[in-house]
Order: structure tokens, then C-alpha cells, then sequence
């Protein structure tokens, strides 16, 4: 279904389509043209960390997290389970077992006090996942971290552009992975990028990414490694997209700022955000009253060409993550009460009232 308002578009409005241009006629299309460690270099210079290391796709960059750290059977990463699938899957790809908090009600940001429930003797790691662009409570995390000697892996697949006190997301823990999926807020179609300021867990993850290729001897390779590399064509629009990303980082708060002022007399819920912290909204999202209405709701919208998305539903709900029975009561009422909203950077104030004008309808019956 072709919609007037899609959920998300992303914006190409600068030096795309002119360096894959550059692509072509230079004849690098794989890993080694300049792309990628341009990319990389800008990259680490807007979020301020040391190293940097793309990768094919956000779900990539979190597995190869986990290698990096060691992580394997027998341990346990404590995850939100209300976050994208990916996250928890990261974890199971190396045989360790997620462990799944609740979140908060008020920010649906992973809840520290239900990490300090679930910490045992085989925790490794916390994931904290800042969903939808609004940064989790890095400073009590990093608190329990410390005091449990556990590593921290930032899920910010959501995030880029999201910080707490001027300092961006995915720098406070020891690894940080980011997505550029076609609806990031910057996009290389598909791609990833793992960050960290360790040197060592830098190296570990470089050599892992590229088929655990021995440094110093050519077509010699001492670890069992992964084809993670990205390539100079994805890397190529993620330079132009990083060149323009304070601006589209601009326009997707304006866009989230004209929903809370339009909306603001409806019977929706919108996240709660500490003044210390910049949402990036890479989704705008609300909460209805009710599941039922929600998606009465969305069911309208779609008649009107507007789309919506559910918000997560809980991955300790879903049937390969649910054998053992649990209630995460916040993350289940928001994974059936929430929806996403068109929030692509493009949108125009017209175009969130015409969307708004919709929502009221439907309320006023």
C-alpha cells in the first residue's frame, strides 16, 4: 500500500548520490576505496570517541560486541526486553542467555533497580538499549557496572544524536553499536558501526569483522572470524549523510515538537525526558489509552494514508525468548499500547497538522 504519509523516508539531500558516483568511476566498490575510513573518521568525530569500525548492519555490530567481550555459553547479558528483537538475538548468537529487566514506565528506558534484581554470578555484560533516540540512565548503569565488574554494550541502533549532558550515547560504557538501516535517522541502506575508546577491544573487533585475518601475514588467519566488513558504496552515502546530520537531527525535534504541541489535549502519552537529556526521536511515539484503542487508531489512520507502526512487543512475550514465564508489566503495557508516528526529517508543520487533524477525529468519534 502506497501511503500519503509513510512512517519513515530517510533524506538525501547532500553528496549521495555524487559519491557513489565517485564509486563507480573509481572502480572501488568493496571495503578498501576511501569511503569507509572517511566515514569512520567523521563518524568518531561527532560522537567524540577514539576508535571506529563499520560494519554490514546494526545486528552485526552487536554480535560482534559480544565476540569482542568474550562473551559465550554459560553467561548472561542483562537486556530490556522491550527493544527490537536484535538486541536479545546478538546474545543468543554466542550461546550465552539474555536476561530480560523491565523498563520505566515514565521514560520506557531499561529500569536499574530490576538489572540489580536480575544480576547473577554468570552476568557479563548490561545492554542498555536507548529506544526511540531517548538516552537510558547511563549514569546509574555504569554505578551497577562498576560495582559488579560487568561490562556495558550501548544498543544505540536508535540513537544517533541522542546525548546526556553533551556527551553522546554509546561513549559511556565499553562498546557502543549503532544502525543505519534505511529508517535511522542517518542510513547507509544497511550498515552498522561498533565504537569504543579501548584500544584492545578496537583491535579485537577489527580482526573479528574482517575473517580474523592475521595482521602481519598475508592470507594467514589465526581466529575463526566473520565477513562483517561494509562496503565503499554504503560507506560512501554514510559520509554524505554524516556531513548533513545536525541538520536532519534539527528537523526530526522540530517534527517531534510539532506532534506534543498539536497533540497535547488528546488522551496520549508522550516519553518523559529529563532536561539533561537530547532526544534524537528517531521515532515519535505515544501511548493510547488501551490496546483496542490503539489499534482502532492505527486502523483509521491507515484509511487516511497516514502509516503507523506498533511499538515493540516485548521479546520475553515471543515464543523462542518465553519458555521461561515472566510479567515485565511497563514493557508489556507500552508493547501493546504504543504506535510510532510518520517521522521522517522531511515533514513539513502542514504535514504533522494534517496528521494531528486525522488523530483528533477519530477521538472526537
Amino acid at each position: 500500500m502506497k501511503y500519503r504519509y509513510p512512517v519513515y523516508m530517510p533524506s538525501l539531500r547532500g553528496n549521495e548520490k555524487k559519491y557513489l558516483n565517485e564509486c563507480v568511476d573509481t572502480n572501488w566498490l568493496t571495503e578498501n576505496g576511501r569511503f569507509v575510513q572517511d566515514f569512520e573518521n567523521e563518524f568518531k568525530k561527532f560522537v567524540d570517541v577514539k576508535y571506529a569500525t563499520v560494519v554490514g548492519n546494526g545486528t552485526l555490530a552487536l554480535h560482534l560486541a559480544m565476540v569482542s567481550l568474550g562473551i559465550g555459553p554459560e553467561d548472561e547479558v542483562i537486556v530490556p526486553t522491550l527493544t527490537y528483537i536484535a538486541s536479545a538475538n546478538a546474545i543468543a548468537y554466542t550461546g550465552a542467555r539474555p536476561v530480560f529487566v523491565d523498563c520505566k514506565a515514565d521514560t520506557w528506558q531499561i529500569d536499574p533497580e530490576d538489572v540489580k534484581r536480575k544480576i547473577s554470578p554468570r552476568t557479563k555484560a548490561i545492554m542498555p538499549v536507548h529506544l526511540y533516540g531517548l538516552a537510558s540512565n547511563m549514569e546509574e548503569i555504569c554505578k551497577i557496572a562498576d560495582e559488579h565488574n560487568l561490562f556495558i554494550v550501548e544498543d544505540c541502533a536508535e540513537a544517533f544524536g541522542s546525548r546526556i549532558k553533551q556527551k553522546h550515547v554509546g561513549t559511556f560504557g565499553d562498546i557502543g553499536v549503532f544502525s543505519f538501516f534505511g529508517n535511522k535517522t542517518i542510513t547507509t541502506g544497511e550498515g552498522g558501526m561498533l565504537v569504543t575508546n579501548d584500544k584492545t577491544l578496537f583491535d579485537r573487533a577489527h580482526h573479528y569483522k574482517g575473517q580474523g585475518l592475521a595482521k602481519w601475514r598475508q592470507y594467514w588467519h589465526d581466529v575463526i572470524g566473520f565477513n562483517y566488513r561494509m562496503t565503499n558504496l554504503s560507506a560512501a552515502v554514510g559520509l554524505a549523510q554524516i556531513e548533513n546530520a545536525n541538520n536532519i537531527l534539527e528537523d526530526k525535534r522540530k517534527v517531534a515538537n510539532w506532534y506534543r504541541k498539536y497533540l497535547k489535549d488528546l488522551p496520549l502519552t508522550f516519553q518523559n525526558v529529563d532536561a539533561e537529556y537530547s532526544h534524537s526521536y528517531w521515532m515519535v511515539t505515544v501511548l493510547a489509552n488501551s490496546s483496542e484503542i490503539r489499534e482502532e487508531l492505527r486502523e483509521y489512520m491507515k484509511e487516511h494514508g497516514v502509516e503507523t507502526r506498533p511499538t515493540f512487543y516485548p521479546i520475553h512475550t515471543m515464543p523462542m525468548y518465553s519458555m521461561k514465564y515472566q510479567m515485565l508489566r511497563n514493557s508489556e503495557d507500552i508493547g501493546w499500547r504504543g504506535m510510532n508516528l510518520p517521522s521522517y526529517p522531511d515533514l513539513k508543520e502542514d504535514d504533522v497538522k494534517v496528521i494531528c487533524d486525522l488523530v483528533k477525529k477519530y477521538f472526537k468519534g
